[in-house]
C-alpha cells in the first residue's frame, strides 16, 4: 500500500518529467496539494514528507484545519461567496477564484493591515459554460486593472479549470491570456492542471498545479459549498 509520501514523490516525478519535456526546470512549477475533504491527520502526513502548501475549497473546513495546522500556506481554490470574504481575507494566504469586482473590493477592505497583501488569482472561465465560475477571457484585463489598484491585494496571475477531456487549445487560450497580460500586470503565477491533466497544463505553461487525488486518494466525503 502506497503512502502519502510515496504519492508525493510520484507526483513530483511527473511534474519533473513534464517540465523537462517542455524545456523548463522542475522548479518552475509549484505543487499545491489539494486537501479538501481530507482529515488534518492526512495533511500532517504530507507535511512530514515536505509539502507545506495546501488548497481547500470550503472556508469553514479550512478554518478548522488551520486551527490545528496554523503554520502552513493555505490557498482557497473554491468559489468564494460574499458572506465568507472576511475569514478568507483574514486567514488565507492565497485566493485563486477571484472573478468579480465586488469580491475583490471586500477582500481588500477586510484584509488585516498587519498581514502582508493577500495573493490573488483571477479565475478564467475558459470553457464558457454558464455553470462554471470565472471571468470571461475578454473581461480579464478590465478586472485585473481593478484588482491591481486595490490596497492589501497582490495580483499574481490567472487560474483556470479546463473541463475534463478539454482539447489542448483550452489550456493554450489561458496561457496566451496570461502571457499577454504578464508584462503589464507583473503576473508570475498560472494555476492550471490537476491530477489527470498536469502534463498538458505544464506543457502549456502552468506554473502551479493543484493535485488532490494523486496525493490523497479519492475524496473521503462530500461537503456542501461554503
Amino acid at each position: 500500500m502506497t503512502t502519502i509520501a510515496d504519492n508525493l514523490q510520484a507526483v513530483k516525478a511527473r511534474i519533473d518529467r513534464a517540465a523537462r519535456a517542455a524545456g523548463r526546470g522542475a522548479d518552475a512549477v509549484t505543487l499545491l496539494a489539494v486537501s479538501k475533504t481530507h482529515a488534518a491527520a492526512r495533511i500532517e502526513e504530507a507535511c512530514a514528507a515536505g509539502q507545506l502548501a495546501f488548497g481547500e475549497n470550503y472556508v469553514q473546513e479550512a478554518l478548522d484545519k488551520m486551527a490545528r495546522l496554523p503554520r502552513l500556506e493555505w490557498h482557497l481554490i473554491g468559489p468564494l461567496q460574499s458572506n465568507k470574504t472576511r475569514p478568507a481575507a483574514e486567514r488565507f494566504d492565497w485566493v485563486h477564484t477571484l472573478a468579480i469586482e465586488k469580491i475583490a473590493k471586500r477582500l481588500s477592505e477586510q484584509r488585516p493591515a498587519q498581514l502582508g497583501p493577500l495573493n490573488v488569482l483571477i479565475q478564467v472561465n475558459v470553457s464558457g459554460e454558464a455553470s462554471k465560475s470565472g471571468t470571461a477571457p475578454g473581461d480579464v484585463r478590465a478586472l485585473a486593472a481593478t484588482v491591481q489598484a486595490l490596497p492589501r491585494l497582490r495580483l499574481r496571475g490567472l487560474m483556470a479549470i479546463p473541463e475534463p477531456g478539454a482539447p489542448r487549445e483550452r489550456y493554450r487560450q489561458v496561457s496566451e491570456a496570461y502571457e499577454k497580460l504578464k508584462g503589464e500586470f507583473g503576473f508570475d503565477t498560472l494555476s492550471m492542471g490537476m491530477s489527470e491533466d498536469l502534463e498538458t497544463a505544464i506543457a502549456e505553461g502552468a506554473t502551479m498545479v493543484r493535485i488532490g487525488t494523486a496525493i490523497f486518494g479519492a475524496r473521503s466525503r462530500q461537503r456542501s459549498a461554503a
